[in-house]
């Protein structure tokens, strides 16, 4: 596969946040689970699930933690939210914004000989795998989901630049998966970032920065805004 962007894969450190409620008598009904794309920001406030309660107005709950995987088989941390779909919790729902899979490809096989883990996570035509499962279940509780992709590299080096084509691969299976399901929107986060400009990311040059976090918010806040009321 021959890509021009890389995909910017959360590295392993453990953020867990929730976004402070914009009103405290609103009863959230969004939850956010994932990655560190998702937690990065979450000990300041200015989280992507920060910005989208910032956006909306409303409360929005985030689980996510830093370095989670889909594919995880340590009972003791994934139960505490290593594995994604742990993180969810009970709730009266509305929508899920999650993402995943991008330590899956670079701490589970380091983004070489992953065709594998990819077809284990989600086949190419989208349809079978652990996303397709954890997406459908998500969407059994009558909520509507949000999957977030990863920023791309402003065409400077990263130490995840190899990661590429199994990033964009696995991207083009999602948004496949989110084609086929009423209810399921795919976030890219392709075109976000201008080549050159280092201001979307963070000084490792992999997670996002207080600008990007808050541009990708509005995005999801967008989404929830927009989409028609019968789903």
């Amino acid at each position: 596969m021959k890509a021009l962007s890389v995909i910017a894969i959360a590295m392993l450190i453990g953020l867990v946040g929730c976004a402070q409620p914009v009103s405290r008598n609103a009863t959230p009904r969004i939850l956010a689970i994932g990655d560190s794309l998702m937690a990065w920001h979450g000990s300041s406030g200015k989280a992507i699930p920060n910005a989208v309660s910032r956006e909306l107005g409303e409360p929005v709950v985030n689980r996510s933690v830093g370095g989670a995987r889909i594919l995880y088989g340590l009972p003791v941390t994934g139960a505490l939210g290593m594995k994604i779909e742990n993180q969810y919790t009970e709730g009266d729902w509305d929508w899920i914004v999650v993402n995943g899979g991008g330590n899956d490809l670079w701490l589970g096989c380091g983004c070489i000989a992953c065709d594998g883990k990819l077809d284990r996570m989600i086949a190419s035509d989208g349809r079978r795998g652990e996303i397709p499962r954890l997406v459908s279940e998500l969407r059994d509780t009558g909520a509507r989901v949000i999957y977030v992709g990863y920023l791309r590299s402003p065409g400077l080096n990263s130490i995840i630049e190899h990661c590429r084509d199994e990033g964009d691969e696995l991207e083009r299976r999602i948004d496949k998966l989110a084609a086929l399901l009423p209810g399921v929107y795919f976030l890219s986060l392709a075109d976000l970032v201008p080549n050159g400009d280092r201001s979307y990311h963070a000084a490792d040059m992999i997670h996002p920065s207080v600008k990007a976090s808050a541009a990708i918010g509005r995005s999801v806040a967008e989404i929830i805004r927009t989409a028609p009321a019968d789903g």
